[in-house]
């Protein structure tokens, strides 16, 4: 069989956002402003000690009197920084975008050690906790700052994602990134008679219905997803840890139960996040996989080149997939991968309110360049000429200062037939209740998501996959009650 004599050029995990199949965070993942945002160039040298090791790139990128030296995940920083070097010609900016899988730990050898630079670090929301508690980030609500003055401009879950658990300011992000479903507004107006995002909403509108729409789906010759993991930002719309106490309430069971219903009944596409398949689909039909490849028993097509991919499935029964799973930067990721299909895709909400990733920037606590950091993340963060700039030049990402959302409020978006994204991410955005989100929840998820994973193929049943997890809870966190 041709699927047998393709080697795996790249698995299909290899861009994956922090998240294990139906088991993500609704809280928060790994992912940067899109998925071109995260840091992967090559290595050069510089004065801050960043290497070829840790996967950094350095770049001092004009002369100034005075000099930002800035670590990030997200090149929008980069972007930025070059703007704010064409407004103050006497800057300087050597920005490092560093992979995340290195971030953290240069983060804590540096600032451990002492340096005075960086001045500028960010952090993702799953990072964030330890880094308040370890003293990193300058305190943004004492004088000069006062960053409270700015509470009401920027959208409320981002604003509190920004606080440690004492409530001090700490960071503030320039970017929202709830989560939404993506859908093909041709097949839902052949499938279900209408293509209208509130209509289309209330078959998303929760797991057993969720179930029934991809039934629907498959009846008609589609898939509903690309794979089950396209939920996996609704995975629940409650606090892991409530006192505590690990909480897995009867959403948790519900969308476990869904994931695994999606993988047996042969509901999706079978196509892995971030695969070639997966891209594809985006753009029309592709081939319906198998479990075996999803799971990466067989690994054999999950490969990025296309003509290769063309060749190993090419008698393999075809589908089109109705629709994605994505937090608001997916517009982007969409906008390039849609081709043919541009113009025919709308936005609905998900069975519960969830986003994924975005870069919170901060001071930090070590640098002797305050003032001027200071200047940089306001620029970044508060100033609505650089908001506007910021949409025009990512073509779309979804910005968090509320009075250029609403500015752009009735904005139209041509790939999406038309419809006022940026209004709808808004509302999205404000049904977030980031009290749920907890600093335990990106191992918990993972753990779910693994036993979830081993119940949908069959590795063990339900019961003892359940009790893994406990297992992996109590033996991680002792200091969680675990009742059984």
């Amino acid at each position: 069989m041709k699927l047998k004599k393709l080697m795996a050029i790249m698995l299909a995990g290899t861009m994956v956002l922090g998240l294990t199949a139906c088991g993500g965070d609704s809280g928060s993942s790994s992912s940067s402003s899109s998925d071109s945002g995260s840091a992967s160039s090559d290595a050069s040298s510089s004065d801050d000690g960043a290497s070829s090791d840790d996967g950094a790139s350095g770049d001092t990128a004009a002369a100034g009197d005075e000099k930002l030296v800035i670590w990030t995940l997200a090149k929008d920083l980069e972007t930025m920084a070059e703007h704010y070097m064409e407004l103050n010609s006497n800057v300087a900016i050597e920005t490092v975008v560093i992979e995340p899988a290195n971030y953290v730990t240069k983060v804590q050898t540096a600032l451990n050690g002492g340096q005075k630079e960086p001045d500028i670090i960010v952090g993702e929301p799953q990072m964030l906790e330890d880094f308040y508690d370890a003293g990193y980030f300058e305190d943004l609500n004492q004088a000069p700052y006062n960053a409270q003055d700015y509470a009401d401009q920027i959208v409320d879950y981002v604003w509190e994602v920004g606080q440690d658990a004492d409530g001090i300011q700490r960071t503030i992000s320039y970017q929202i990134t709830p989560a939404g479903i993506y859908y093909r507004r041709d097949i839902a107006q052949e499938v279900f008679g209408t293509e209208d995002p509130d209509e289309i909403g209330k078959l998303f509108k929760d797991y057993p219905t969720i179930l029934e729409t991809a039934k629907t789906l498959k009846g008609a010759g589609y898939r509903i997803f690309a794979s089950d993991a396209e939920i996996s930002y609704f995975s629940g719309d409650s606090a892991w840890v409530i006192d505590g106490t690990l909480n897995v309430d009867q959403g948790r069971y519900d969308y476990q139960d869904l994931c695994i219903s999606l993988y047996q009944d042969d509901l999706t596409a079978y196509a892995n996040q971030w695969s070639t398949p997966w891209y594809q689909a985006m753009a029309g039909e592709v081939p319906i996989l198998s479990a075996d490849i999803q799971n990466y028993a067989d690994d054999s097509v999950n490969v990025w080149d296309a003509e290769q991919f063309a060749e190993a499935t090419a008698d393999m029964d075809k589908t089109e997939v109705f629709a994605f799973g994505l937090p608001s930067w997916g517009v982007l990721t969409m906008r390039d991968n849609v081709l043919e299909t541009s113009g025919k895709w709308g936005v609905c909400a998900g069975p519960a309110y969830g986003f994924g990733g975005g870069t919170f920037i901060g001071i930090s606590s070590q640098s002797e360049r305050k003032d001027l950091a200071w200047d940089f993340l306001k620029f970044c963060t508060l100033d609505e000429d650089t908001a506007n700039w910021w949409i025009e030049v990512s073509e779309g990402d979804t910005v968090s200062l509320i009075p250029v959302l609403e500015a752009h409020a009735e904005d139209a978006n041509t790939v999406y037939g038309g419809q006022q994204l940026y209004k709808f991410w808004l509302e999205q955005a404000e049904g977030i209740d980031y009290s749920k989100v907890t600093r335990y929840d990106k191992v918990i998820n993972d753990a779910w998501g693994s036993a979830t994973t081993s119940i949908k193929t069959g590795e063990k049943s339900k019961e003892d996959a359940i009790n893994e997890f406990y297992d992996v809870v109590e033996s991680t966190y002792p200091e969680i009650t675990v009742n059984r």
